[in-house]
C-alpha cells in the first residue's frame, strides 16, 4: 500500500467521513482512493493524462477525463461537499475563474500551490535567474507553471472576491511548520494549503 505525501495526508484528515468529493487533477487517484477507503467518501476524480486515467481505473477510482481549463460546467452548483485541487492552480490559464467555479460546485474548496514568495525564489530572481527550487523543480523552458503567485497574492485575490479563508497551513519543503514561517509566512513557506468557502450571502442562514 502506497504512502500518501504528507500534504495529502493532512488534507485527508480534514475531510468529514461520508462526504461527496471532487478531486481536480487527481493524478493516479491515490488521494481519492485513500479517502474512499478511510473516510467512506463518494465522488470523482478529474484528470487529463491517459496514463493517470488508467492508474485511477486500476485503483477503482471513479474518474472523468477532462481539462481543468475547460471549467466545471458539467457539474451542478453545490453538488460536492469538497472540491480538491492540489498543486495545479499555477498551471491553469485562468486560476481566478477556476477558483470561482470550484466554489460554485463545492461547499468547501481545498487548494494547494507552491509559494513564489519564498526566499529561495527571491534570491534566484535577484541574481537574474528564473528559480529552480525543491517546490519548483522545473526549468523555465519545460515548466507547466504559467501563473505562479505568492501567499500574499493569493490572499489578496480571496479578499477581493469575497472568498472566505476558513483555514490555511503553510509548510516548508519537508512539510513542516517552523518559527520562520510563523514570523514571516510569505518569506519562509514553500507549500501553501488553503481551505476556502464562497461569499457569505447576507440574510440567508444555513
Amino acid at each position: 500500500m502506497s504512502t500518501l505525501r504528507p500534504d495529502l495526508e493532512l488534507i485527508s484528515n480534514w475531510i468529514v467521513p461520508g462526504s461527496r468529493v471532487l478531486d481536480l487533477g487527481c493524478g493516479d487517484g491515490a488521494l481519492l482512493a485513500h479517502l474512499t477507503r478511510t473516510r467512506n467518501v463518494s465522488g470523482y476524480g478529474l484528470e487529463i493524462d491517459p496514463d493517470n486515467l488508467a492508474r485511477c481505473v486500476d485503483a477503482g477510482v471513479n474518474v472523468i477525463q477532462g481539462d481543468l481549463d475547460d471549467g466545471l460546467k458539467d457539474f451542478e452548483t453545490g453538488s460536492f461537499d469538497y472540491v480538491l485541487m492540489t498543486q495545479a492552480l499555477q498551471a491553469l490559464q485562468r486560476p481566478d475563474e477556476a477558483l470561482a467555479e470550484i466554489l460554485r460546485v463545492g461547499k468547501t474548496a481545498i487548494v494547494t500551490f507552491p509559494n513564489f514568495g519564498h526566499w529561495r525564489v527571491r534570491s534566484a530572481l535577484a541574481m537574474g535567474r528564473m528559480p529552480v527550487t525543491p517546490s519548483l523543480p522545473e526549468t523555465w523552458y519545460n515548466t507547466p507553471n504559467i501563473h505562479l503567485c505568492t501567499v500574499s497574492d493569493f490572499e489578496d485575490l480571496c479578499h477581493a472576491r469575497g472568498w472566505r479563508i476558513a483555514s490555511r497551513r503553510l509548510l516548508d519543503r519537508s512539510y513542516h511548520e517552523g518559527l520562520g514561517i510563523r514570523i514571516a509566512p510569505n518569506l519562509f513557506s514553500e507549500i501553501a494549503i488553503y481551505t476556502l468557502q464562497g461569499p457569505k450571502i447576507i440574510g440567508v442562514t444555513a
